[in-house]
């Protein structure tokens, strides 16, 4: 129960940040980022990596709920599409704000 917890708060907290970034306030980023996005282009850079953000938090709420499910059916096949779930969600949201990133600043770093 306390993984359950843990890993839903967890998703629910980036859920949030990434709405808020969503809107267009990308306080939650690095200054470096924030300093190098045009005003012009703040809005759009907040909504796509707001949407990566997204996706990386509500994988984590349903590999939350996939595991606490696991834990009272003992269902393995729930802990295996929670994992391949959250892994490719993970992913997808890193390669989305990534490139957001990259287009919208020249480089990552």
């Amino acid at each position: 129960m306390a993984t359950f917890i843990i890993v839903f708060g967890l998703g629910v907290l980036i859920s949030v940040l990434g709405v808020i970034n969503m809107t267009g306030n990308i306080s939650s980023l690095h200054w470096y980022h924030r300093q190098r996005v045009t005003e012009g282009n703040r809005k759009a850079f907040g909504k796509l990596v707001g949407f990566g953000t997204l996706i990386i938090g509500l994988a984590m709420i349903v590999f939350g709920v996939l595991f606490l499910l696991f834990e009272q059916t003992q269902l393995k096949i729930l802990l295996i599409i929670g994992v391949v779930e959250l892994i490719t969600s993970i992913l997808v949201g890193i390669v989305i704000s990534f490139y957001v990133i990259k287009k919208y600043n020249g480089s990552i770093f």
